[in-house]
C-alpha cells in the first residue's frame, strides 16, 4: 500500500468501527464482513469482491498494532499532503514528513519478491509487493534511532490438506534465498501470516522487517471447511435412506468410516462423527456428512414395475402440504 493510500482511506471507516475498537472486537467485525462479501458467497459479484478486498486491506493495517500505530499517526497529521513530481511546486509528501521516517521516501526502492509454488500446483504464485515508501511497509525511525528494515508482503497458494493439517513450506525471494515457513493447521483462506523479522535488513543495525504473508486455499473437490468442521456431501440410495444401512464416508487423509443411516433419513440430515475434522491448538472440528438422496436416472422394467407396486400401496401422504401451507401465511 502507498503511503497516499494511508492518507486516504479511512479503515475504521471501511470496517464501520470507532477508532478505539479492541482487537477482540475488530476480529469479530472482520470475520462476520468478510463472510457476507466473500467472493464464494457471492460468485459472479463484481461489488461483492471489491468489497471484500477492501476491509481485507482495511483489516490487514489495523490487525496489526503496529502498523495501525503507524496509521493513526499518519491520519492524525491532515490528509491534506499529496505525492508531487520531481520540479513541482508546493509541499509534497516529502516536505510533511522530513526526515522523519528512514527507508526511503515516495520514490524509495521496492521491496523483495517473495514467491511460493507447491508441488504438483504446475506454476508459480505471484507475491504482492507491498505498500509504504516504494513497494514495502516503511520502518518508523525515531530521532537518532536506527532505521527498522521494511516489511515485505507476499502470497502463497496452498492445497486444502496443507491448510487443513499443517506443513512447512519454503518461500523463495528475488534473489534466491529460501525462507521456511510454518503453516499452522486450520488456516484459512486470506489469512494473514507475519514472519517476524524474515523482511529487508536494516541499512545501520536496526532490527529487520517482517513478511505479511496472505494465504489462498484452493478448493477441495470433496470436502468444505465450516470452522473447525469439515462438510461433505454423502450420496445414498432411496433404499438405503429408506430402511436403513450402514454407509461408508470418506475422511480427510484417512479411512474411511462407517456411519448407521437410520431408516426414513431425508436428504439434507447431517451425520456427526466427533473429531475428524480440524484439529488446531484452540480445538477440533467433527466431520460433517450431509446425507444426499440420489435418484437412479434408469431404471430397469422389473425394477419400474416393483417401485408401482411400491407406489400402490405407500402411504398417501402429500409431502408438500405444509410448504403449501406456509406460502399463503
Amino acid at each position: 500500500m502507498a503511503s497516499q493510500d494511508w492518507f486516504d482511506k479511512d479503515f475504521y471507516k471501511v470496517l464501520g468501527v470507532s477508532k478505539d475498537i479492541s482487537e477482540a472486537e475488530l476480529k469479530k467485525t472482520y470475520r462476520k464482513l468478510a463472510r457476507t462479501y466473500h467472493p464464494d458467497s457471492n460468485p459472479g459479484d463484481p461489488q461483492a469482491e471489491a468489497k471484500f478486498k477492501e476491509i481485507s486491506e482495511a483489516n490487514s493495517v489495523l490487525s496489526d498494532p503496529d502498523q495501525r500505530k503507524e496509521y493513526d499517526q499518519i491520519r492524525a497529521m491532515g490528509s491534506g499532503a499529496r505525492f508531487q513530481a520531481p520540479g513541482q511546486q508546493g509541499g509534497g509528501f516529502e516536505d510533511v514528513f522530513g526526515g522523519m521516517f528512514g527507508g526511503g521516501g515516495a520514490g524509495g526502492r521496492g521491496g523483495q519478491q517473495y514467491t511460493y509454488t507447491q508441488p504438483g500446483a504446475g506454476g508459480q504464485y505471484d507475491d504482492l509487493l507491498g505498500g509504504l515508501f516504494g513497494g514495502s511497509s516503511g520502518g518508523f525511525r525515531g530521532y537518532g534511532g536506527p532505521t527498522r528494515g521494511r516489511d515485505v508482503t507476499a502470497r502463497a497458494t496452498i492445497d486444502f490438506h496443507t491448510a487443513t493439517k499443517g506443513d512447512t513450506i519454503t518461500l523463495q525471494t528475488a534473489d534466491g534465498r529460501p525462507i521456511t515457513v510454518r503453516i499452522p493447521a486450520g488456516v484459512s483462506d486470506g489469512q494473514k501470516i507475519k514472519l517476524r523479522g524474515k523482511g529487508e535488513g536494516s541499512p545501520d543495525g536496526g532490527e529487520s522487517g517482517d513478511i505479511v504473508l496472505t494465504v489462498t486455499v484452493r478448493k477441495h473437490p470433496v470436502f468444505e471447511r465450516d470452522g473447525l468442521n469439515l462438510r461433505v456431501n454423502v450420496p445414498v440410495t432411496f433404499v438405503e435412506a429408506t430402511l436403513g444401512a450402514t454407509i461408508e464416508v470418506p475422511t480427510l487423509g484417512g479411512d474411511p468410516v462407517k456411519l448407521k443411516v437410520a431408516p426414513g433419513t431425508p436428504s439434507g440430515r447431517v451425520l456427526r462423527v466427533k473429531g475428524r475434522g480440524v484439529e488446531t491448538s484452540k480445538g477440533t472440528g467433527d466431520l460433517l456428512a450431509v446425507v444426499q438422496v440420489a435418484v437412479p436416472a434408469h431404471l430397469s422394467a422389473e425394477a419400474r414395475e416393483a417401485l408401482e407396486a411400491f407406489h400402490a400401496v405407500e402411504p398417501q401422504e402429500n409431502p408438500r402440504i405444509e410448504l403449501l401451507s406456509k406460502a399463503h401465511e
